[in-house]
């Protein structure tokens, strides 16, 4: 009930509103022909005054032009009360004109004498200079931006729609704000039309009050001179006198409101008030003052020059050019000091509310007390360091890993170091604070003290020793590493073991608007017809997960789009992918131009063959192994890897194509970072290099 009570009540007051504004229209017309008293006019005068000085301060204050897209309305509504204030005071002055200056009203009188101190001469040329300032200057160019800005308004229209419509296709805006700039771009072109036509009034206004005061002069004599029997020279200076004062009070608002219509359409696509926009652009070139200043000053040394204007105004200018620029860096620094101020409380926020507990970092570091204070003076190199880090994953797998989480948990002992990955703890290891690691794998062991620990990144054998060998660790030319070494290693070993869970749709998708124009456009046509982004993301993630670089994504979109086709599932297009990018594989396995191999004994290449199931079009639908054999395969790959890693060679195993999958799964588990190849991805002109087999 309430709220229809104050409904009603708005409905009252607007139709209250709408009734006033009918009474005011009504009241301007019959100004027109009815015979209104002396006071009535004053007062009339003063309100036109009034309200065109009000248009005029609305114009400078408002933002851009349509904020006041009723200036059309309003100038027309302006110029009929000046128009029907002027044929009011006409018809006072033929009528009471013989009774002196103040026959017309206090307000044309008090003009008359202000303006031409009692000579209708002075009084005259100054009414025609406004006439020519209104007329032939402010009318004309207001006239010109109004025309060319609603021609150029209403051919921008298509192309700004369209632009639109593109915007909400593309999705950067909603339907709501689609609609909301379809109506200002309505409102604009509307308004620069009706500004091209409102332009006319004042232009015409101009006119009709030059035309009016010739024939109230004329008039005015003849009457004199006829009704009231007055000499020519003395109705010529009584009624010559109140129609330039009738004139001048008309033609002042009238100046005025042409002024603000010209400030209106003068704004454009400028934004902010006119001072702001003004002053802004002015002030705006600190430079420009001072050689503005020196200029002045060069002037009022001029012989037959005054010094003393010159020189106040280059003073005021090179004062300008000297505080403006510090004026503004304060303000820079405020409004910078002010929006960190403001993210500062935003991350607080977001610290202390339950929803920021829900969010887990892609890689977090979790760092002991102990740990913490040890590496505490160093927390830059180390956020130095693992920025490095990034970027050499970005240049050797092509995409950006997360940034890395730094935490000081107090939680987990003081001297152990944890890494998360989405949340879920993947590697912890205590460390031995304030000693070197020393690596010794299966070389000599150190003769200083020390005492026997593994290398956690790969789990090689090593010594810990206190810092004071360190020189003694140099001499035997053995390889010390440091706290933060070992961690930042074994930190990149881990996010290289779970570059497919750091690859997120996200950053899938930003890989793809990288790519060219054209591979942009392929990438849609096979994801929209044939595999789904997720399909292809799954096909990066399987790559990576056998550390092989997407840096080429070009070759891998390419290679998608060949097999993607004919091929549904996500292994079958990334063998073939991987055939495609051999040249790249073997690239970054080979050491020292050679390929070095490990083969699949004949034993194995059978055994292998006959386990893979297939079905009626000769695909591989199944992998069955007997057990026992699984296992004895296992040992015997086992044994031979490890002698030729005792060895230090850096090699690959290489298996039919239809097994490789298939032994890549079982080598995984034994070792995780050795690559397992096809005959088929060995690129052409590839020294290959046997270094044995299993068997």
């Amino acid at each position: 009930m309430a709220m229809n009570e104050t409904a009603g009540t708005a409905q009252v007051r607007n139709s209250g509103r709408d009734i006033g504004f009918a009474l005011g229209i009504v009241v301007i017309l019959t100004i027109l022909f009815l015979p209104i008293p002396v006071f009535l006019i004053d007062i009339g005068l003063a309100f036109s005054i009034a309200v065109s000085v009000l248009i005029l301060m609305v114009a400078l204050w408002i933002q851009r032009p349509l904020e006041f897209s009723a200036f059309p309305t309003v100038l027309l509504i302006v110029t009929m009360l000046r128009l029907s204030l002027n044929i009011a005071t006409t018809r006072v002055i033929l009528s009471h004109g013989n009774e002196g200056n103040n026959a017309a009203g206090y307000v044309i009188g008090g003009f008359s004498n202000l303006v031409m101190g009692g000579d209708f001469v002075i009084g005259l040329i100054v009414f025609l200079i406004l006439i020519i300032v209104n007329f032939i200057v402010i009318t004309k160019g207001a006239t010109r931006i109004a025309e060319v800005g609603a021609r150029f308004t209403l051919d921008a229209i298509p192309g700004k729609q369209m632009s639109i419509d593109a915007d909400l296709s593309a999705g950067l805006i909603n339907e709501k704000e689609a609609q909301a700039r379809r109506r200002e771009l309505e409102e604009e072109s509307s308004f620069f039309g009706s500004m091209d036509g409102a332009s006319k009034f004042v232009r015409g206004d101009a006119i009709a009050g030059l035309i009016i005061l010739a024939v109230t002069i004329v008039g005015g004599i003849a009457i004199g001179y006829s009704r009231h029997g007055m000499e020519i020279g003395e109705a010529a200076d009584v009624f010559v006198k109140l129609c330039v004062g009738d004139g001048l009070v008309s033609q002042i608002p009238a100046l005025i409101v042409s002024l603000a219509a010209g400030l209106l359409v003068s704004k454009g696509g400028t934004r902010g008030s006119a001072n702001q926009a003004v002053f802004g652009q002015l002030g705006a070139y600190p430079r420009a003052l001072f050689v503005a200043a020196i200029l002045l000053f060069t002037l009022g040394l001029m012989p037959g020059l005054p010094l003393m204007p010159f020189a106040i105004l280059g003073g005021i200018m090179a004062t300008m050019a000297y505080v403006i620029p510090r004026q503004r860096q304060r303000d820079k620094d405020e409004v910078d000091a002010a929006e960190k101020a403001k993210q500062a409380d935003k991350e607080e926020e977001e610290r202390q509310s339950v929803k920021s507990s829900l969010r887990t970092a892609e890689i977090e570091l979790l760092i002991g007390k102990q740990l913490s204070a040890k590496l505490l003076t160093s927390h830059q190199e180390l956020a130095f360091r693992m920025g490095k880090m990034r970027k050499k994953f970005a240049t050797q797998y092509g995409f950006v890993v997360p940034e890395v989480k730094l935490t000081d948990d107090f939680s987990i002992p003081p001297k152990s170091y944890r890494i998360k990955i989405h949340g879920t703890v993947v590697a912890e290891y205590e460390m031995r604070v304030g000693e070197l690691m020393v690596l010794v794998g299966n070389g000599k062991t150190p003769t200083f003290p020390g005492e026997e620990v593994r290398e956690p990144a790969f789990g090689m054998k090593a010594y810990s020793v206190p810092e004071m060998f360190a020189e003694d660790v140099k001499r035997e030319k053995l390889t010390g590493v440091d706290n933060m070494s070992v961690l930042l290693t074994h930190l990149s070993e881990v996010i290289r073991n779970n570059l497919p869970q750091l690859l997120s749709y996200k950053d899938m998708k930003s890989l793809l608007e990288r790519q060219d124009p054209e591979y942009k456009k392929l990438a849609e046509e096979i994801c929209t017809t044939h595999i789904t982004y997720p399909g292809l993301q799954a096909v990066l993630k399987l790559l990576l997960a056998e550390r092989i670089s997407i840096r080429n994504l070009h070759l891998i979109i390419e290679a998608i789009a060949e097999i993607a086709p004919h091929v549904r599932r996500t292994e079958q297009i990334v063998e073939h992918v991987r055939i495609r990018m051999a040249q790249q594989i073997c690239g970054d396995l080979a050491e020292g131009g050679f390929l070095k191999v490990l083969r699949l004994g004949n034993r194995w290449d059978l055994a292998f063959h006959q386990s893979l199931k297939r079905d009626a079009k000769g695909e591989v639908r199944e992998f069955d192994i007997d057990p026992r054999q699984l296992e004895e395969f296992g040992e015997q790959a086992s044994k031979a890897i490890r002698e030729l890693l005792e060895k230090g060679e850096r090699f690959v195993v290489v298996a039919s194509p239809e097994a490789r999958p298939y032994v890549r799964m079982i080598i995984e588990r034994l070792f995780s970072t050795l690559p397992v190849l096809s005959h088929v991805e060995i690129a052409r002109g590839v020294e290959i290099k046997v270094l044995g087999s299993i068997s």
